[in-house]
């Protein structure tokens, strides 16, 4: 059994995770730290792992991470680049499910995150952590930095497109819209249940954070750096993703057969027939990425539709996927889970 061990299990994507890895078969839960609620167990604060996860809070020192086979960071960002290190040295396997190792330009991450780096070194060595990308080198690696949620939807939807050479790669637009889980569980005015439900607005339009990370996936599939406007919005969801992309198609193409082809041998990216358009409850709570590909009229403008669980394929169920390649398990252990519906 592989040995996991969870940092900052009290947030969304830390409950996701227990969720997930309390049914997996494979591995055992040996701790979850927190350093405020340290001595409470787990199943008061998430009645719904009762049964499942039996484990109380730990502060870090208390957990004893070093004797964990892996580690999963479900922290903001900013804390596991402060203790990755020294996990690595006692060979542990660490996936960050934060931002701290997505960006390789070290400084192009201190501008958009406004902090310095604590471990620099260890960037050049993280493996983003996009299966339908880097199946291979996930396999080898010791650290991962797992994708945001924005970035995951947008990058498997654009990059059959660019991949192939077919689409103008300077005047892409990901319009996307989320649900208020992906700002996390912390108390904020603007995930009050009054002021985001019965709502829909825009927000992060002169630069969002995601927005380095998703052109650093699609330049590393384009011959010149891409022009990518990005704009998220905030919707009266508690989970979901919906990214609808838009290109402009240089050359006459079959795209659904490019989709098609491009996902054929991928467990967790559905391709949906021609004139679909996936829904996020289509999705909810599993790990995978519906899509859909349209060309309106028939004309040059290529319409994506691309949906996920932002707290699973976006987050938590990707890091698990993620660790199963990295221990040589079956890539969907854990994670053959039916969307819920309604």
């Amino acid at each position: 059994m592989i040995k996991v061990g969870i940092v900052g299990g009290t947030g969304y994507t830390g409950v996701e995770l227990m969720r997930l890895l309390a049914r997996h078969g494979g591995v055992k839960l040996t701790a979850i730290t927190s350093r405020k609620e340290a001595g409470m167990p787990v199943a008061e604060m998430y009645p719904s792992l009762r049964g499942y996860v039996d484990l109380k809070f730990s502060t870090p020192a208390e957990a004893q991470l070093e004797n964990c086979d892996v580690v999963f960071f479900a922290t903001p960002n900013g804390i596991a680049m402060q203790e990755a290190a020294a996990l690595l040295a006692a060979g542990v396997k660490v996936i960050d499910l934060a931002a701290d190792f997505r960006i390789r330009d070290v400084a192009e991450w201190e501008k958009w995150y406004g902090m310095s780096h604590a471990s620099p070194e260890l960037v050049a060595e993280a493996v983003y952590g996009l299966p339908e990308v880097n199946r291979e080198q996930i396999r080898q690696a010791r650290l991962i930095a797992n994708p945001g949620c924005y970035p995951t939807a947008v990058q498997l939807g654009f990059l059959p497109l660019i991949e192939a050479g077919v689409v103008d790669t300077a005047s892409l637009i990901a319009d996307c819209k989320s649900g208020v889980s992906g700002a996390g569980r912390k108390a904020e005015v603007h995930t009050l249940f009054a002021e985001a439900g019965d709502n829909f607005k825009a927000y992060g339009v002169g630069g969002h954070r995601h927005l380095p990370e998703i052109k650093q996936g699609l330049d590393r599939a384009s011959p010149t750096p891409v022009g990518l406007t990005f704009v998220p919005h905030l919707t009266p969801l508690i989970r979901g993703i919906h990214a609808t992309l838009y290109a402009r198609l240089t050359k006459d193409v079959d795209v659904q057969a490019l989709f098609e082809q491009r996902y054929a041998n991928k467990r967790f990216v559905d391709v949906m027939p021609a004139g679909s358009t996936p829904e996020t409850r289509s999705v909810r709570g599993s790990n995978i990425c519906r899509i859909a590909v349209h060309r309106p009229l028939g004309g040059d403008t290529v319409v994506i539709l691309s949906v996920i669980d932002n707290l699973v394929k976006g987050a938590a169920g990707q890091a698990v996927q993620n660790m199963n390649l990295l221990f040589g398990l079956p890539e969907g252990l854990g994670l053959d889970i039916v969307p819920l519906l309604p």
